[in-house]
């Protein structure tokens, strides 16, 4: 049955490709989003656009939805750091904005964008979701206090939340309408996408934080999800929301690889060479953050179809090379 959807911060990376699942399954579509970090042009064709802040959600959101599916957030780590404000006030300001407005217009359904970064320092690998949270930066902080918000509109006011915690999304989507939802973050801080800036010549090298971690091969190692894997997590999140239940889940592949491999899978799938440059640790990064997606796969019956990591580079690459070519 189609039913009709908000899709907060649905002009960015994952964003946009939630939306376009959403739309592929036969459903109506509203993105809400600022474009701070989004595109106009990675709003899915189909989909209705209303620019503007989630923090003034109360002037869209009405007793027409069945859900709001909420990524509209602030999300670099180093920025967080720098300017703890910004991210208060979009992440949990927009936030509890976003709920008055649910609550106030009888909307009663939310999957929110989580975060590992809720986590911390994992105190075990793989991390399951009743590992404590301890995250250690304001971004992660600034998410962890968002689920407590949704548990506490659950507990009062009978809200059906599930919140996905994220680990290394990664990979491109292309939609049945042929246009490809690709990373492109600016500043870029992300793994794959730095890599294959290297092979395309954008960069000189790659820097390798560490190579003297308790590790295979000396290099911290990290859990990839393709971002369709992801997208088909966040429908099936809709249909297992439950009534005044906050349900949490992680997702991610299970197993994951070290920069190396990632450096390596790069030059294969693309051909090219990729420099690399030794540099000292980073403070904070752990050996090893790896998902346990055990409860989104009782709870929602998802499991990744595309854990191979040369697939996920080889889709990333090819939303890189296009990116290029429309540059030129």
């Amino acid at each position: 049955m189609s039913k009709k959807y908000l899709v907060t911060g649905g002009a960015g990376y994952v964003g946009s490709v939630v939306a376009a699942h959403l739309l592929e399954a036969g459903h109506e579509v509203t993105v809400l989003d600022d474009l701070s970090t989004g595109f106009r042009e990675g709003v899915p064709a189909g989909a209705e656009f209303i620019e503007g802040r989630v923090q003034d959600a109360a002037k869209w959101v009405d007793s027409s939805y069945d859900a709001v599916l909420h990524f509209a957030a602030s999300s670099q780590v180093g920025e967080s750091v720098a300017r703890p404000e910004k991210y208060w006030d979009n992440n949990v300001g927009g936030s509890m904005a976003l709920l008055a407005a649910m609550r106030d217009a009888g909307v009663r359904t939310l999957v929110f964008s989580s975060t590992a970064a809720t986590y911390g320092e994992p105190v075990s690998t793989p991390i399951t979701e009743t590992d404590p949270t301890a995250p250690t930066n304001p971004y992660g902080a600034t998410k962890l206090a968002v689920d407590h918000m949704i548990g506490g509109e659950c507990a009062a006011h009978g809200l059906a939340a599930v919140s996905l915690r994220y680990f290394n999304v990664a990979g491109a989507y292309r939609t049945r309408s042929g246009a490809t939802a690709g990373e492109r973050h600016d500043p870029e801080s992300h793994l794959i996408p730095l890599v294959l800036q290297v092979a395309l010549g954008k960069r000189e090298s790659i820097s390798v934080y560490g190579e003297d971690y308790p590790t295979p091969d000396g290099t911290c190692v990290r859990d990839y999800i393709h971002v369709a894997d992801l997208a088909e997590a966040h429908l099936r999140a809709l249909d297992a929301a439950v009534a005044g239940e906050h349900l949490i889940c992680n997702l991610g592949n299970g197993n994951g690889f070290s920069v190396r491999e990632v450096i390596e899978t790069v030059r294969e799938v693309t051909g090219h060479p990729v420099p690399e440059v030794v540099a000292e640790r980073r403070a904070g990064d752990p050996a090893v953050l790896v998902a346990s997606a055990g409860t989104a796969h009782r709870r929602l019956g998802w499991t990744p179809s595309r854990a191979d990591l040369a697939g996920i580079v080889a889709d990333a690459w090819a939303f890189a090379r296009g990116g290029e070519e429309n540059e030129a």
